[in-house]
């Protein structure tokens, strides 16, 4: 079947950046691309987990590193990012690496936003966020997200090896953190048969790796693949518009301090069927990179086969949140191919909540 309707009409901006992908390429090949951007006075970022990892990046860069700031945390928070930027700044920095998941990456955007740095970043997890010029930042329980080029990293970095320490649970929510930001794309105003092709292949590649991981955590060939797909559904969210499922997971994570990857994990499946009926196309797709008639079920199948957290509840979230939330969300204008009403978004947020098999 096709990917793309009979009358072609779409617009593609490719994003400049620059990708080294094999095993061991955090050491190998982190100094190189640093000097080929010209930098030579980098502060290495990280969150307090992944100091470890983040260290061997530093000693490999030798005298171009200026410091190790292992300050970031979760949705990113206005007074971490605050701190970082005098970090930088005091070290006279030319550029920013950052080594680790969403919180490090995110935590590295965040300076480039306020300082103008040229980013570097090495992935650790499946997040994705390497591929986007989106940023995020969480002030007074609120996360407010944005696009801008100076936060587009202009090297990554892949290096499975790095993977291979995520704990399975881990490496199984943020690979399904992965799959939204394919499943979105599939059914953004702005997508493109481009963005169908990398969206369908990543999620054919990440749907494949995860179970692989789960049976064997050191399956350096899984973890590659995983990696990989995770780069394809990233550009695909560079690429494209955010809807329903993203606004819902930073109003669950910014507001109620929900963890991200677990957060989009519950939310994923529900989202998707509450589009369903508006975005055919899309669904289709998904079905064939699923090879399934009923991807919102197989969606949710398979994260509650692979061990990951199946509702809201799990997480903690309370039935009085729901409500809260619901009316958050709704206040807040985007795209989204069903339109979005408080009702609706609560309904959603309610199948979330108990956590059965999601209906389209």
């Amino acid at each position: 079947m096709k990917d793309f309707p009979e009358t072609l009409d779409f617009s593609y901006e490719t994003q400049p950046v620059r990708v080294v992908f094999r095993p061991g390429a955090s050491v190998s090949a982190t100094p190189g691309e640093a000097a080929g951007l010209g930098l030579r006075r980098l502060l290495v970022v990280c969150g307090s987990r992944g100091e470890a990892t983040a260290r061997t990046v530093a000693d490999a860069l030798g005298d171009a590193c200026v410091g190790l700031h292992a300050g970031a945390r979760m949705h990113v928070p206005v007074e971490i990012v605050e701190r970082a930027v005098e970090v930088a700044r005091a070290a006279g920095a030319d550029g920013c690496v950052a080594v680790g998941g969403g919180s490090a990456i995110g935590l590295g955007k965040a300076i480039a936003l306020r300082t103008g740095l040229p980013l570097i970043a090495v992935p650790s997890t499946y997040a994705g966020s390497e591929m986007t010029p989106v940023w995020g930042l969480t002030e007074h329980g609120a996360k407010r997200t944005g696009r801008d080029p100076a936060v587009q990293p202009r090297s990554v970095v892949y290096d499975p090896d790095l993977t291979l320490s995520l704990p399975v649970d881990l490496s199984v929510t943020s690979g399904i953190n992965a799959l939204a930001h394919a499943v979105e794309a599939l059914y953004a105003p702005d997508g493109s048969p481009l963005v169908s092709l990398m969206a369908q292949e990543g999620v054919r590649a990440m749907t494949g790796a995860l179970p692989g991981i789960a049976v064997a955590p050191d399956d350096l060939d899984a973890r590659a693949r995983a990696l990989y797909a995770a780069w394809l559904c990233g550009a695909c969210l560079g690429a494209t518009t955010m809807g329903l499922h993203h606004k819902l997971c930073h109003v669950l994570g910014g507001s109620f301090g929900l963890p991200h990857a677990e957060t989009h994990t519950v939310i994923l499946p529900y989202a998707l069927a509450y589009n369903a009926p508006e975005a055919p196309h899309a669904v289709a797709a998904l079905n064939r990179a699923l090879d399934t008639d009923d991807a919102p079920r197989t969606l949710h199948d398979l994260a509650r086969r692979l061990g990951a957290p199946g509702s809201l509840a799990e997480l903690g979230v309370t039935e009085a949140d729901l409500e809260v939330a619901a009316l958050q969300a709704a206040s807040q204008p985007y795209a989204n191919p069903r339109e979005v009403t408080a009702d609706g978004i609560l309904g959603v947020l309610r199948a979330a909540y108990e956590g059965h098999a999601p209906v389209s």
